[in-house]
């Protein structure tokens, strides 16, 4: 294979077949990312071959994270003038058009992340392969980063696979894998590995026409028809978003709707999303998850292998259950075998849900291993425990636990507020202790709290990182202190919610106060799912110094514990809340309602809970859910101050 042209982030290579293959390495990052620099140069990869057609042209990726992740964020963050994100959109939107027009056939194989620009790339494709590995992912999240895909793809996606499967894609940013690529109709064929390559050759050379939609998915296409689809798209949105905190999704619908997804008719739309301040929010949460993502990768650390849980509750079954999910053999201890039985069944329920093919879910299911007596504790590279919250029962079980462990196993605590100095007491290496707190549920929960204490040594904080990186979350570093962050920060919140309660507004208003805020569920009906009785607990040891809200305690002396018992601040049916309907909320409840989180979030910070503003911003979006639009408590916080300065 002969090369011809090479430059910073390509190689251009052709077969003795004719066929040309253009290899994306970008220099000087791990993963491929669509820069000015790299369209530029694609754009010189085109001029080229244009002094020489190939018989086709085949693109793929010769780094091992992926295809291509996406554009240059970056860039996206130093758009401060309407002419910056107009010419963004046309670069890109340009030069895809030049690769839809070539006279020869195009393929784009992927392996891997193929994410925002690089599937609007392989969109512009007349064929795509897609390897079958489990990294390989598709997706076009911009509406996750506060706006759309402004290159070609929501023209693109549409007329292929049709448009309501299409905005789904592009609404929800959700990714998919190989399998449902090819049922979907975005890539033409799932290949294997060893034969990628043969298939790329064949696929490209076939003649066969592009895909496209057919029957009644092209007829939604159609113009006099994409005001009905548009009009019902809206009405989900609007469902999911009442407040309209997110405008992206609705800007998609309409450059669909009025322009069939060719975003330079819309330059008030770019403008709009690129300069807002919801999108430069987003674009944080972006790098603050990428932060966080960064805490887990930059350690080299050999991958846990077996993990030991003790308690088969429903967190301990639960992160038994991740764990199998994500490949590792798992023994699961518990007193009460019926508790491990439940676990196995909600095991089984998330491997369906997950994984779909019956032979990767009985996979799983045998990886998750009932083990009352304890009998893996010795073999197991992490034995974390997720018992009842006692401190004595805790110490008792780890005097046990330490003379079978092995050298170099990590010893963890699921506690959400018992300080690690307390529990440790009875360890011969009481260093050798370190929290992995989980928040409930845990499969769909990013955030995984790792604390530590000033003893902690270096290489057990990293190998903790590295395993919570390992199961896919984030993993946060926070100093052992009573309730460490998330629970630190919402015990104030929710004490204030009730605190309004007593003063007599409903519990239905205060929660949509706090759902216009942004806050994805209300602090009472967030009560009424973790249990009133927890929260009476939780509340005495994590805000001293107050009274118990009266409603809190009348609910608890009545047995009115919330969903658990069908009947809190909410009656409970179907695993539902049934609020009253809220006309209005007071002028000032929203505020009031997020003050002491935010104030508690500073606090934390200042006492070195956490290292700086933007990992506590990070723990309480990924942990809690706040306004992701908003950039996280303290952020906001000085937002606001600065949108109001003080009167001289």
């Amino acid at each position: 294979m002969n090369q011809e042209l090479t430059l910073a982030n390509f190689v251009l290579r052709r077969d003795e077949q004719g066929l040309a293959w253009l290899d994306i390495d970008c220099a000087l990052s791990a993963v491929n990312r669509l820069s000015a620099d790299v369209l530029q140069e694609l754009g010189l990869v085109i001029d080229h071959l244009a002094t020489q057609t190939p018989k086709g042209l085949i693109i793929q990726s010769v780094k091992p994270s992926g295809f291509i992740a996406g554009a240059d964020i970056d860039e996206f963050s130093s758009l401060d003038h309407t002419e910056k994100g107009q010419a963004l959109v046309t670069r890109g939107w340009q030069l895809f058009q030049r690769l839809a027009n070539l006279p020869y056939p195009t393929l784009a194989l992927i392996r891997g992340h193929c994410l925002g620009g690089g599937l609007e790339l392989a969109l512009a494709c007349r064929y795509r392969l897609v390897v079958d590995v489990p990294d390989t992912r598709l997706a076009l999240p911009e509406v996750m980063l506060g706006i759309f895909p402004g290159w070609g793809g929501m023209a693109r996606l549409p007329r292929l696979i049709g448009p309501i499967a299409a905005l789904d894609l592009m609404l929800s940013g959700r990714s998919i894998d190989a399998h449902r690529a090819v049922k979907l109709g975005v890539a033409d064929a799932k290949v294997p590995v060893r034969l990628m390559h043969k298939a790329a050759i064949e696929h490209v050379l076939s003649g066969r026409p592009a895909r496209r939609a057919t029957g009644f998915k092209a007829l939604l296409n159609q113009a006099w028809l994409r005001p009905l689809v548009a009009k019902q798209t809206l009405k989900a949105i609007n469902q999911r978003d009442p407040h309209q905190h997110y405008q992206a999704p609705r800007a998609i619908v309409e450059v669909w709707e009025k322009h069939g997804g060719n975003a330079l008719k819309a330059p008030e739309l770019i403008e709009q999303l690129t300069r807002s301040e919801v999108a430069q929010n987003l674009l944080r949460v972006f790098h603050l998850q990428e932060r966080l993502k960064s805490i887990g990768k930059r350690n080299s650390h050999p991958d846990v292998r077996h993990v030991h849980i003790i308690g088969a509750g429903v967190m301990g079954g639960d992160i038994a259950a991740l764990c199998a999910l994500r490949g590792i053999t798992v023994t699961l201890q518990d007193q009460n075998r019926q508790s491990i039985a439940q676990s196995q069944g909600r095991a089984a329920a998330l491997f369906t849900r997950r994984l779909k093919d019956p032979i990767a879910v009985r996979a799983a299911l045998d990886r998750l291993i009932p083990d009352p007596e304890g009998k893996g504790v010795p073999r197991a590279d992490v034995v974390l425990e997720a018992i009842v919250e006692n401190a004595e029962a805790k110490r008792a079980l780890y005097a046990q636990l330490e003379p079978q462990l092995k050298e170099h196993a990590i010893l963890a605590t699921n506690t959400s507020s018992l300080p690690l100095e307390e529990l440790s007491l009875a360890l011969q290496r009481p260093e050798r202790l370190i929290g992995i707190h989980f928040f409930n549920p845990v499969a769909r929960m990013p955030l995984v709290e790792v604390v530590e204490t000033l003893e902690s040594p270096l290489p057990l904080k990293q190998a903790a990182w590295a395993f919570v990186h390992q199961l896919g979350k984030l993993p946060l570093p926070v100093q052992s202190s009573p309730g460490f962050l998330v629970n630190a920060v919402l015990a104030p919140y929710m004490h204030e919610a009730m605190k309004c309660v007593d003063e007599g507004i409903s519990p239905a208003t205060i929660d949509l106060a706090a759902e216009q805020f942004g806050m994805p569920m209300g602090p009472l009906e967030l009560i009424d799912t973790v249990g009133l009785d927890i929260a009476l607990a939780v509340g005495q040891q994590l805000v001293p110094n107050s009274l118990t809200p009266q409603c809190l305690q009348q609910h608890v002396d009545k047995q009115h514990l919330g969903r658990k018992s069908g009947q809190g601040f909410y009656v409970w049916k179907q695993g539902k809340a049934q609020k009253p309907k809220a006309h209005s909320v007071p002028h000032g409840l929203s505020e009031r309602l997020i003050t002491p989180l935010i104030h508690r979030t500073l606090a934390q910070v200042r006492i070195g809970v956490v290292a700086d503003d933007d990992l506590a911003d990070a723990g309480i979006i990924f942990g809690t859910g706040f306004a992701p639009f908003r950039g996280g408590p303290l952020h906001y916080k000085t937002q606001l101050k600065a949108s109001n300065p003080p009167k001289h």
